[in-house]
């Protein structure tokens, strides 16, 4: 199950929630979790690679496609946004807790 830490852009002061551990929404809903997060080129990316994976494999693809990357996504969206600029702004223990689960220093 997904574990929340909030996140703020040092620069903006936005603040967002960053996710890490296995995406249920993403298992069940595929990429659209990507795309109500605004992560619009994930969504773009992801929808095209399992339409061309459901083709070719008669949709079996698709299915192994989506199981791992529902254990990837939250990962991936949480260490883009610290690629943005946004910084940990949560409690200490639900900071390292995060830090270890994301591999960040």
């Amino acid at each position: 199950m997904a574990s929340i830490v909030m996140l703020k852009h040092r620069d903006s002061g936005l603040v967002k929630r960053g996710f890490y551990g296995f995406s249920w929404t993403t298992l069940f809903f595929g990429f659209f979790p990507a795309l109500f997060r605004g992560d619009f080129i994930t969504f773009l990316g992801g929808f095209a690679v399992l339409i061309v994976l459901g083709i070719f494999t008669i949709g079996i693809g698709t299915g192994i496609a989506m199981i791992v990357w529902a254990f990837w996504y939250n990962k991936y969206y949480t260490r883009k946004l610290l690629e943005r600029g946004y910084v940990f702004a949560d409690a200490e223990g639900v900071v390292a807790e995060a830090k270890a689960k994301l591999g960040v220093a």
